[in-house]
């Protein structure tokens, strides 16, 4: 049971102040904190995160499907991008350095 609490408290968030970076990064104006552009930035961040952890940890499969979910999810919103507001989907790929 320790184990879950330890793997929840490392992978669940990032911290308040990581957030907060990213969130002044990708926001469109000062109370920016759920456009997509927002979104992508904070699921990117988690998503580097998380690649790091399994290349250490090969067989963790728990943490693998984790991340697919949010790899679509990212790219849900990068779609939703990119189809309605094209500028506005350029900049947060050329911003995160984003390949597309």
């Amino acid at each position: 049971m320790r184990h879950q609490s330890i793997h929840a408290m490392i992978f669940a968030m990032l911290t308040p102040r990581q957030k907060t970076k990213i969130i002044g990064i990708a926001a469109i104006h000062d109370k920016d904190s759920g456009s997509p552009e927002v979104q992508v930035a904070l699921l990117s961040k988690r998503i580097d995160e998380l690649t790091s952890h399994l290349r250490k940890h090969r067989k963790d499969n728990h943490s693998r499907r984790g991340l697919l979910s949010m790899v679509a999810n990212r790219q849900t919103h990068l779609n939703y991008l990119k189809k309605n507001y094209p500028k506005r989907y350029a900049s947060i790929v050329k911003k995160l350095d984003l390949k597309k």
